[in-house]
């Protein structure tokens, strides 16, 4: 599946997004926009937007790091693990936080005005640093009256940071932990699951332990990756997605 390139209007300029279309697309159909972990829009985080756009849904993912100087669109997964990480998480710190939640709302708005898009219907799905990042635009996009349909965030790095603002979220929402994530320690993750879930009274709102996985497991590079936790975990998010996104498929 292709992707193409669609500008994303901005209180900053057009900024460059992917977006994928189901096959045989005769209609309106749900969308998600997706935002991506600290390495940009890696080859993984493509694969996903791909696996999403096969469920039929329009996915969009911005590319956020075309802010920097010089422009990033992602980075491929590094041999040494330590100096990858290194290098993704020094990406992260050059792009200001509002910054990069104003363009996550600005793509929410692109993908809904897109003529095969069901305006009604378009969720957030991020990955570590861009699931934070989905929460914080949902929250923020909730204040002024137009939230996403749905939120899924994978092990959302920067929630710690934004109880209050998670606590707010009140869309349908799935949220992936790994139990032995030791940059989200289980307590923080307890911590989180009481905010989101506004102490269990939200039965919309779901978060997901996945046994032995540590963080970001869903990334295939062998320094990270928990094969069940992300079998599981993908089931998991095909569901939710189905259940209060569906794409008729």
């Amino acid at each position: 599946m292709t992707a193409t390139t669609l500008p994303i209007p901005t209180d900053a300029g057009n900024l460059p997004g992917l977006l994928w279309l189901p096959e045989e697309l005769d209609a309106p159909v749900p969308g998600l926009v997706v935002l991506q972990e600290i390495f940009g829009l890696s080859p993984y985080i493509l694969r996903r937007c791909e696996d999403l756009a096969a469920l039929g849904y329009a996915v969009l993912a911005p590319q956020l790091y075309a802010r920097l100087d010089p422009p990033v669109a992602g980075i491929a997964d590094g041999e040494d693990a330590d100096a990858w990480l290194e290098e993704g998480m020094a990406l992260a710190a050059r792009l200001p936080w509002e910054r990069a939640e104003a363009d996550a709302i600005a793509a929410l708005g692109a993908l809904r005005a897109h003529g095969g898009v069901d305006s009604e219907r378009v969720g957030l799905v991020g990955f570590c640093y861009g699931g934070g990042l989905a929460v914080a635009a949902t929250a923020s996009a909730a204040e002024e009256q137009r939230p996403p349909s749905m939120l899924i965030s994978y092990y959302g790095s920067a929630l710690p940071t934004m109880m209050e603002r998670a606590a707010q979220v009140e869309v349908p929402s799935l949220h992936h932990f790994g139990t032995a994530d030791s940059f989200l320690p289980l307590a923080q993750v307890e911590a989180i699951r009481e905010a989101v879930t506004a102490g269990g009274t939200r039965p919309q709102v779901r978060v997901d332990l996945h046994d032995g996985a540590g963080h970001a497991f869903d990334n295939p590079h062998p320094a990270l990756h928990h094969a069940a936790a992300a079998e599981a975990a993908w089931r998991s998010t095909v569901d939710t997605l189905a259940a209060h996104l569906p794409t008729g498929r």
